[in-house]
């Protein structure tokens, strides 16, 4: 009983007072040490404070020393009696450089990284014992608090605006620095990326249209130019098509060989070289594909917690998949209020892995009676819902699908019907069907 009680979680005092003490003799290590450690690192309270003070006097960029700094504790209203002028002067002592700060900032956050590991344990531990929801739900909350950690992310929990500021600056200053022309990914389709900004990590990006339009061969190429230019990895989801389907299309596309050459075998030499070249680039991509018909969302975000460097992920389509449940249908529920389950699942995966996650969708035919059939968001099927939880839906149109004597039959419309990142309108991509893919409408003519 008295090892119970007088067992502590893991920390080292000593690493928390050398990084205060650090901080304090050379505040130019500041910058450095408030871009690794949050003040939740540190265990013992009076360090935690005196981090949390200095945190906040750097974000305002005031003078850091003792004096100012045992001031600033009384300001933010912080219990500074054990945060005395003797215990400054002994973190200060026991400090004699600042060189090695980075070694003590590790070691914090080691222990910080241990003490949530145990305090998830416990959770799960508790969780279970109690069997008040099914083993799958248990066994998805202890994967997400796993992933979590990993992501060195809190799994949920207040934060202060403050924090997230610096994290917000830093991520301006990396734009700024590398001059891209969008905060996001780009999808290969300049102007579409103009407009969307790019596919932007945590966003959930619907792409709509009816059947035979086109959908899966623009998320195909939006995979294949992220995965070719960004260097991370890409997930594929595929409920409709085989995996050996959609390596065709891939192929197709990339070696600009005619797809039903390719279907066929009646390939020219040259058809050959340019097979066996497009094969080679492919398969150097980082792309995954599963095309398991039966998949659910916590099946996919199970996977996807497992890929390191992910990038993206795709899935064909919303309304194939299934509950979470893994049946086809809630008891006593319809259809809509799944696929609205589904949909909110998809953002919130989103926001977990902190990837664009691109969903395809069906939409209904009630285009099929207007005169005008170009997609509205009111066609999405089965559900209001995904409209909401989409911060982005493209509805795909292309005039020669209806009619047959268009004069541009492969002049395409990406219609965005949606966008949480700036304003609506249209964006004419030009449509290849012997490639199945899309291509903008400057680069064709350039090439």
């Amino acid at each position: 009983m008295d090892e119970l009680l007088s067992r502590q979680l893991p920390h080292s005092t000593e690493a928390e007072q050398a990084v205060l003490g650090a901080m304090l003799i050379d505040p130019r290590c500041v910058p450095e040490v408030v871009g690794k450690l949050q003040a939740s690192d540190f265990y013992v309270k009076v360090n935690q404070d005196i981090y949390q003070t200095i945190y906040t006097m750097f974000n305002y960029s005031q003078v850091i020393d003792p004096v100012t700094m045992l001031q600033q504790m009384q300001v933010l209203g912080l219990d500074s009696r054990e945060a005395t002028r003797e215990y400054v002067l002994e973190l200060m002592t026991i400090t004699p450089t600042a060189a090695n700060v980075m070694e003590y900032v590790q070691i914090v956050r080691d222990k910080a990284l241990l003490r949530a590991i145990a305090e998830a344990g416990a959770d799960i531990n508790a969780t279970a014992m109690e069997g008040a929801a099914e083993a799958s739900d248990i066994l998805e909350m202890a994967e997400q608090k796993v992933y979590a950690l990993r992501q060195n992310r809190s799994a949920g929990g207040l934060e202060p605006v403050s924090n997230v500021m610096v994290g917000v600056y830093n991520q301006l200053t990396e734009l700024a620095k590398s001059g891209a022309k969008v905060p996001g990914l780009s999808t290969g389709l300049p102007d579409l990326d103009n407009v969307i900004m790019g596919l932007n990590k945590s966003d959930f990006i619907l792409i709509a249209s009816r059947p035979g339009m086109g959908k899966t061969s623009i998320a195909l190429n939006i995979a294949q130019h992220v995965a070719k230019t960004s260097g991370k990895t890409v997930a594929i989801f595929s409920l409709e098509m085989s995996k050996a389907q959609l390596c065709l299309r891939l192929l197709s596309g990339e070696s600009l060989v005619d797809n039903k050459k390719l279907q066929t075998g009646r390939l020219s030499e040259d058809d050959w070289h340019s097979i066996v070249a497009a094969a080679a680039s492919l398969s150097s991509m980082n792309i995954l594909i599963d095309d398991n018909p039966i998949l659910t969302v916590a099946d996919m975000n199970a996977q996807c917690r497992r890929v390191k460097n992910l990038g993206l992920v795709v899935i064909d389509y919303l309304q194939l998949m299934q509950s979470a449940g893994g049946k086809q249908n809630y008891a006593g529920e319809s259809r809509t209020q799944v696929v609205s389950d589904i949909s909110r699942m998809l953002k919130i995966m989103a926001k977990e892995l902190d990837v664009p996650v691109v969903c395809l969708s069906q939409l209904s035919r009630a285009n099929e009676g207007r005169t005008d059939k170009r997609p509205m968001l009111s066609d999405l099927r089965e559900s209001g819902a995904i409209e909401q939880d989409a911060d982005i839906v493209l509805g795909l149109y292309r005039d020669g699908y209806y009619n047959k004597e268009s004069e541009n039959a492969n002049l395409a419309e990406c219609i965005v019907l949606k966008n949480r990142r700036g304003e609506t309108g249209t964006v004419e991509l030009l449509w290849l069907p012997e490639y199945t893919t899309y291509s903008s409408l400057d680069r064709r003519s350039e090439e």
